[in-house]
C-alpha cells in the first residue's frame, strides 16, 4: 500500500494514545477513518479535534462508534457501520488494550480473563469480522495489531500483560503466513514505552470495578511496577511519532514495526538464551 488517500480504517482504541495519533496521521494523508472506543466521553471531543484539523488542511473525515472490543457482536456492528459510512475498508488497527501486573498467585482469574478478552480476543474478533469483507472487495488492504516489545521480552510482575502479547506476536505471525497469497497485508507493533493512558487501564478490571469480588492481598510490588512504568509511558516517544513510523513501515509492507533500540538487545538475549537449551537438549538426546 503505496498512498493512504480515499483509503478506509477502523481503529479501536481511538480515542487517545496510539490510536489517536494514527488518526491524526491517516486523515492527513486523505484517508477516512472510523474511530472506535469504547468511552464516549473522551471519543467524542477527539473526533471534533481530528475533524477539525482535517477539514482545514482537505485531508479525511471521521466517524465515530462505541465498541467494546470484547464482545464480537459490537465488533461485527462496527465493522457494518464503516462499510456504510465509507464503503470498503482497507485497514484494521486491533488496537485496543489494557495493562495488568501482579505476583502469581495473586491476580484473581476474573482479571486474567479480562485482560486476554482485550488484548487477545479483541483481535482475534477484529480479523474474523473484517477479513471476509477485505477478501471480498480485492482492494489491497491491510491488518496492523497492536502488541508490543513485551511480547518479544519479559520482565517480572507483568505474567498476564507478556501472556496477552506474546499471543498477539504468535497470532500475526500465523495470519501473515495464511494471508501472503491475498490482498491483506499483516504487520504487528511492538513498541516499548509510548506515551498513553494504558497504565490506567487496569482501573477496569473486574476486582477494581467489584469491591464485593476479592482481589488479593494487596501487592506492593505491582503498585511499584506501576510507578516504574508510568514514569517510562510518561517520558516515552511520543504517539504521533510512533504513528509516523507506522505508516511508513505499512507503505513499505513491514511485519514487525519496532521503535527501541536500546530494546533490541532482549531480542539477541533471547535468542541466545533458546538456542542454548535448544542445543543442550539435542546433544542430550545423541547421548540417550
Amino acid at each position: 500500500m503505496q498512498t493512504f488517500e480515499n483509503t478506509t480504517a477502523f481503529i479501536t482504541g481511538a480515542a487517545s494514545g496510539i490510536g489517536l495519533a494514527l488518526t491524526r496521521a491517516l486523515t492527513a494523508r486523505g484517508a477516512n477513518v472510523m474511530m472506535a472506543d469504547i468511552n464516549r466521553l473522551t471519543l467524542e471531543p477527539a473526533a471534533e479535534q481530528v475533524q477539525a484539523a482535517s477539514q482545514a488542511s482537505g485531508g479525511g473525515s471521521v466517524q465515530t462508534c462505541l465498541c467494546d472490543v470484547i464482545k464480537p457482536d459490537d465488533v461485527s456492528a462496527a465493522m457494518a457501520a464503516t462499510q456504510a459510512a465509507f464503503g470498503n475498508i482497507h485497514l484494521v488497527f486491533n488496537n485496543a488494550g489494557v495493562g495488568l501486573a501482579g505476583k502469581p498467585g495473586n491476580i484473581p482469574l476474573q482479571d486474567w480473563q479480562w485482560i486476554t478478552d482485550i488484548n487477545l480476543m479483541g483481535v482475534v474478533y477484529g480479523v474474523e469480522s473484517f477479513v471476509p469483507h477485505m477478501l471480498a472487495h480485492g482492494e489491497p488492504s491491510r491488518i496492523i495489531n497492536t502488541a508490543s516489545m513485551a511480547g518479544h521480552m519479559t520482565m517480572g510482575g507483568m505474567a498476564p500483560y507478556h501472556a496477552t502479547k506474546f499471543a498477539v506476536v504468535g497470532y500475526s505471525e500465523s495470519l501473515a503466513q495464511e494471508l501472503a497469497k491475498t490482498n491483506i497485508g499483516v504487520s504487528v507493533l511492538c513498541p516499548t514505552w509510548v506515551k498513553s493512558n494504558i497504565y490506567n487501564g487496569a482501573a477496569g478490571r473486574p476486582t477494581a470495578q467489584n469491591k464485593s469480588t476479592p482481589a488479593g492481598a494487596p501487592d506492593e510490588a505491582a503498585a511499584a511496577l506501576y510507578n516504574m512504568t508510568k514514569g517510562l509511558v510518561d517520558n516515552g516517544m511520543s504517539a504521533q511519532t510512533y504513528a509516523e513510523l507506522v505508516l511508513k513501515s505499512i507503505q513499505a509492507s513491514r511485519f514487525y514495526v519496532f521503535n527501541d533500540p536500546d530494546a533490541r538487545a532482549a531480542i539477541d538475549m533471547r535468542r541466545a538464551a533458546i538456542l542454548k537449551d535448544y542445543d543442550a537438549c539435542l546433544a542430550d538426546l545423541e547421548e540417550m
